[in-house]
Order: C-alpha cells, then sequence, then structure tokens
C-alpha cells in the first residue's frame, strides 16, 4: 500500500476561497516588496546602509576577502545549495521511476524546477541588467559613479553584472521549499519557509558585508524566486487537482 500524503488541510481554504490565498501569497509580498525596493534603490537607503557597513569596517571592504564571507559562505555556501539540488534530483528520479504517492512525485519534481528556474532567471537578468557592485563605486572606493538601474548609462561605461544577487538566489530559491510543504506535508510549510528567507539572508548579508550587492539587489531576488515559486506550485496544485485515467473511468 503506498504512503498517501496527510490530509492538506493548509489547501483547503485555497481552495474555498482562492482570492484569500493570492492575497496572502502574492498580494502580500507585492505590497511588501515593491515599496521597499523602490524606497532602497529610489529613495537612498542603499548607499545609507552600505555607509554604515563601510564605515564599520574602517572605510574599505575589510571583510571582502575574509574567510568567513569567501571560503565558508560564499564557496561552501554554493557548494551546500548544490548539494541539496543534487539531493532533490535524485530523490524525484526515485520516485517517478518506483515511487507510488503521485503528490510526492509532482512535489519533488516541483522543488527540482523552481531551485533551477530560479537560480537560472536570477543569472539571466545579471548578464541582461549592468549594474556596479558597492565596491565598484567612487563612494566606496571604486572607479565608477552610480548609475541608477533605470538610468541612461555613459557611452563607454563598463557593464557590470551585479543586479539582481545572484548569490543570494542559491538560498532564496530554497523558498519553494515552502510550497513544496503545501503539496505534500502542510504542516512542514513554515520549516520550508524558515530554511528559504535563512539562506537567503545569510548569502545576501555576507555578499553585502564584502560590497558586493546593495540590499535592494536582495530584495528584488527574493521577489522573483517567490514568484516564480508560487506560479510554479499554481502550475503543480492544477495538474494534482487533475483526476487521473483511473479516477476518471471510475
Amino acid at each position: 500500500m503506498p504512503v498517501r500524503p496527510l490530509a492538506p488541510a493548509g489547501l483547503a481554504a485555497h481552495r474555498a476561497q482562492p482570492w484569500q490565498f493570492l492575497l496572502a501569497h502574492l498580494g502580500l509580498p507585492l505590497a511588501i516588496g515593491v515599496p521597499l525596493f523602490a524606497l532602497l534603490m529610489g529613495g537612498g537607503g542603499d548607499q545609507w546602509l552600505a555607509d554604515q557597513l563601510y564605515r564599520l569596517e574602517g572605510g574599505h571592504w575589510a571583510l571582502q576577502n575574509a574567510w568567513a564571507t569567501t571560503a565558508l559562505v560564499h564557496r561552501a555556501g554554493k557548494w551546500l545549495s548544490t548539494l541539496g539540488a543534487l539531493l532533490a534530483i535524485l530523490l524525484c528520479f526515485h520516485h517517478w521511476r518506483r515511487g507510488r504517492d503521485r503528490t510526492l512525485r509532482w512535489a519533488l519534481l516541483y522543488v527540482v524546477v523552481a531551485v533551477a528556474l530560479g537560480t537560472g532567471l536570477v543569472s539571466l537578468l545579471k548578464a541582461h541588467l549592468p549594474m556596479e557592485c558597492p565596491w565598484d563605486l567612487l563612494r566606496y572606493g571604486g572607479h565608477e559613479r552610480f548609475v541608477g538601474l533605470f538610468d541612461t548609462r555613459p557611452a563607454g561605461m563598463p557593464s557590470n553584472a551585479c543586479f539582481p544577487a545572484g548569490h543570494a538566489s542559491a538560498g532564496y530559491a530554497w523558498l519553494s521549499l515552502y510550497f513544496f510543504a503545501l503539496l505534500w506535508r502542510p504542516q512542514w510549510r513554515w520549516a520550508g519557509l524558515t530554511i528559504g528567507v535563512a539562506g537567503g539572508l545569510l548569502f545576501g548579508i555576507s555578499q553585502q558585508l564584502r560590497g558586493a550587492h546593495f540590499l535592494s539587489h536582495d530584495v528584488a531576488t527574493a521577489l522573483l524566486c517567490w514568484l516564480l515559486s508560487l506560479g510554479l506550485y499554481l502550475l503543480v496544485r492544477w495538474q494534482l487537482d487533475r483526476p487521473t485515467r483511473q479516477e476518471a473511468r471510475a
């Protein structure tokens, strides 16, 4: 007998009141994230926070090449996220070949796709949205002046790829664990959310301490990963709600 997933109590309200689900999972993040992004990037919040970090580090990015921020968080953290993705792929492959739990199969496939697309989308945007890192700017000991995301860049200015935050995406992509839990074990959803938020914050703060990103870069990455995870979740939820061939015959 296959192990059936626990009754998805967290999804009953979603199916009964879809507007409440979208208000909480789409409307609320946008209502918080978009104004915060605008305040940071357009209202000077990025520079204010970077000024404080730069001053606390002695007027230079003292942690730019520190062991804790480069070897431990940046490199080892990236490998840990990659290991998690490989484990998800192996579990997905196993359950699609031998597993009998249809919900778990789709939930694992969801995680694999969400993590891959989350990190991939951020990397794609970084390649096409030129923006300087704090350490590139004259204000923080670099050689470039600040040009906003929507400002016209001077001719001949190098195209630095610092937006959105690529390394933080290796953490925020795991926000998909929240929706994985909603699909399979709703009572685990807060643990999944905690893992994604904690990983993104750890990677993001470490990069800010190195002078590699402004806070708005991380806010953009978190929003992108969340919205992508939500959209994929709705697709998988729709697929799971469709009757199987056996159920259709019955």
